[in-house]
Formats: structure tokens, sequence, C-alpha cells
């Protein structure tokens, strides 16, 4: 499926709970007391007919297709819940990759990020509220994310893949994956100021201060 295609289609479930979906695509939101984490991203994969994959490739082909949970603060703006898995981080690829060749470009230069609204951790609803699609072709932006990519490669040659942290990256971060504190998977993270900035929502000016800090 093509991308804009996908978008259109994906359009159509604009203001829709996920929740009735995921049982209609048979996905299940809960295991016992665990939850499925992913569950929201496999049933707008099941939607548009893609099986369920975890490959480092964008999963349609040439596209990727993203979804990230936003939150409803007291105050009532809708904001990033959290940060955006991109993809894996193996320490030999990055090392021997450069940027223009690495599945974190891939992954970033055509994508399709939905935002769906989180009301609880009991996940009883979860409205779809946008989708958007991402290219990386700001060009300020675009180095930013070179520029952290390329710290991730010299972390890695001269410290070591161990050395790699959370607290690296303006926009993306080396962080681990996985279950538990002393996992040792790291993968690239976009933070939430660039989710937010990748999503439009917040003016673009209140997207860098956030980026910045």
């Amino acid at each position: 499926m093509k991308r804009d295609e996908a978008i259109t289609k994906l359009k159509q479930l604009e203001g829709q709970d996920l929740v009735p979906l995921a049982k209609q695509y048979g996905v299940t939101i809960w295991k016992g007391d665990k939850i499925n984490k992913g569950w929201a991203g496999h049933v707008l994969e099941r939607y548009l007919g893609l099986p369920i994959n975890s490959a480092q490739a964008p999963n349609f082909g040439s596209w990727e297709l993203k979804i990230v949970p936003l939150k409803k603060t007291s105050s009532g703006l809708i904001v990033v819940k959290e940060t955006m898995a991109i993809t894996m981080i193996d320490p030999v690829n990055v090392l021997n990759t450069p940027f223009e060749k690495s599945h974190l470009l891939l992954k970033l230069r055509k994508a399709v990020v939905c935002a769906r609204l989180v009301e609880s951790q009991q996940e009883p609803s979860s409205i779809l509220v946008r989708i958007a699609a991402f290219d990386l072709n700001d060009k300020q932006m675009y180095e930013q994310v070179k520029k952290d990519y390329d710290d991730v490669r010299e972390c890695i040659k001269i410290h070591g893949f161990e050395a790699l942290t959370g607290k690296m990256g303006k926009v993306v971060q080396p962080r681990t994956k996985g279950p538990g504190h002393g996992s040792t998977t790291r993968a690239f993270y976009a933070r939430k100021g660039f989710v937010a900035r990748i999503l439009g929502i917040m003016p673009p000016e209140i997207g860098q201060r956030a980026m910045d800090r």
C-alpha cells in the first residue's frame, strides 16, 4: 500500500475509539494483568492489511508507520505522553554505517505518525486523534538528527556500546529498550519535543524550546 493511500484510509479512523477495533481484529490489549504496549499499533497494521512485524526495514516497504500516545493535562492541554521508539541500535551496524545509509534515516525519511489519546492506564478507550506525514525534509532538523546519530557512533567507537545513555541526543536519544532496569538492548527514541513537532500539536517555536531542554 502506498503512503498516500494509507493516510487517506487512516484519516477515516480519526475520532474513533481503537479499543472496539482491537476486538474486531483479534488484537489482545490485556493478558492477565499485563498490557500489550503495542496493541494500538497492531490494530492499525491489521486495519491497513499488514501482518505484525518487527523488522528494521520500514514496515510498509518504502514508508514507516508509527503510533504514539497523547495525554490530557489537568489544564486541558493535549501533550505527547512519552518518547517514540524509532529503531533498535545494533552497535556493529551503527559503527559501520553512515547516517545517510542508516536504519534511523530509513525510518524517519518517509513516515506516517499516528497519535492516540490515552484516557487512563486501564485503556478503557483510546481515540485516534491525529495522522501526520513526516519526511525529515527540514534541513535544520535533518542536521540535528544526523548529529545525534554521529554522536552515538562516536560514543560506541571510543567508549563502547554500554556507555550509551538516554542523556545523549538533542532530538533523538539512545536508550535502553526492554523489560527491567537491567536491559542491555538499546534503541533510538524521538524525544517528546521532536514527536510534538512531527505531529504539529504545538507551534514550532514552542517545540524548539522543548527540544532545547
